[in-house]
């Protein structure tokens, strides 16, 4: 697997405040992972470009990107949340054009895979709004590329424990987009309740598979083979985007999850199964959040590892908690009533 990494010194002069927990350590966390799991030589380190006008507004409108960008040089906030200092614009056109960049070469078959550490996050971030610490939203900016490109159909799974408010507001109405999120709920942002399931044309292509806090590896891993999998496969999408948040490892200041990194790997495994049809294994990563620093080490080394199909086995998991099967039975109802692969997994007495 040729697969690349794309990191830049400006990523890291994003400051979203004092004692913000979004912070340029959460980078060199990441990198430390790679290098100390002997990652880092298999990867190509790429040099980002800064996304266009033109590539931000196909999901942005003129006057969120006007607003952002009148932050630069001089910082800006944007809620309590979510701040820009003097050159946070500049990164944030990094970040996006990172994933732009990172699918373009994919697609072009320069790279099988690529993982783009960048911030500021972006799966908060709305066509007209930043908020949750993200200024452009990154991911959504790739896939919307990736369309432009003559693509017709882009899974994005998003497995950070917010709910990704932007991306899904964003493709709500669009079938080419199938949008899958597990994130804990209720939690911010108060998004991605379960009867969320898109509108017209994009009815059944959003996907949430909303989690109670203290879900760990194996309420995961039953939850992205027993529904993730089936249902993206169903898709069978062209090209995989993968919004990354290491914010479910536990131990998390900002979550109460428990997963580990070898639980990441797993749902990891599940997201490039679905890769394997159509999108001949392309699929790109991209940060999200994730603020536990040894959590981003080993979870981002887990995930990369896989990317690169040198991952061991991952099987011992164990049976979820008791009473979570039921839950799994309701994705199935809600979500089989537009994708009869999870139907047809109902049970008789689901409720």
């Amino acid at each position: 697997m040729r697969v690349a990494l794309y990191d830049h010194p400006l990523f890291r002069e994003h400051d979203a405040g004092p004692g913000h927990p979004e912070s340029a350590e959460r980078l060199d966390a990441l990198r430390r992972g790679l290098r100390e799991a002997g990652l880092e030589n298999a990867l190509d380190l790429v040099s980002p470009r800064a996304a266009t006008r033109e590539e931000l507004t196909r999901v942005h409108s003129e006057a969120h990107v006007d607003r952002v960008a009148a932050s630069r040089g001089r910082g800006a906030r944007f809620d309590p949340d979510t701040s820009a200092s003097p050159r946070s614009y500049e990164a944030a056109l990094l970040a996006a054009g990172a994933v732009v960049d990172a699918v373009d070469r994919v697609l072009e078959g320069e790279y099988d895979r690529a993982f783009c550490a960048v911030r500021p996050p972006g799966h908060h971030a709305e066509a007209d709004r930043a908020m949750g610490f993200c200024l452009f939203n990154n991911a959504a900016v790739g896939a919307a590329h990736a369309l432009s490109r003559g693509l017709a159909r882009v899974l994005i799974v998003d497995f950070d424990v917010h709910h990704g408010n932007g991306t899904q507001a964003i493709f709500y109405g669009d079938p080419r987009v199938l949008y899958v999120s597990s994130h804990a709920f209720p939690f911010y942002p108060g998004t991605g309740g379960l009867r969320e399931v898109g509108e017209g044309a994009g009815r059944g292509f959003t996907v949430n598979l909303p989690l109670p806090l203290g879900a760990g590896d194996a309420e995961y891993v039953c939850v992205y083979r027993e529904i993730v999998e089936p249902l993206a496969k169903a898709f069978d999408p062209e090209l995989v985007l993968v919004s990354a948040g290491f914010d479910p490892f536990e131990g998390d200041p900002l979550a109460g999850m428990r997963m580990s990194a070898r639980g990441f790997a797993a749902i990891t495994r599940s997201c490039l199964e679905a890769s394997a049809g159509a999108a001949r294994g392309r699929a790109v990563f991209v940060l999200e959040g994730g603020y536990h620093l040894d959590g981003i080490a080993a979870s981002s080394a887990a995930v990369v590892r896989e990317m690169l199909e040198e991952g061991p086995g991952l099987e011992g998991f164990g049976a979820p908690v008791p009473g979570f099967e039921r839950l799994r039975d309701v994705y199935r109802r809600v979500h089989g009533a537009h994708w009869s692969v999870l139907k047809s997994a109902v049970r008789h007495d689901d409720p």
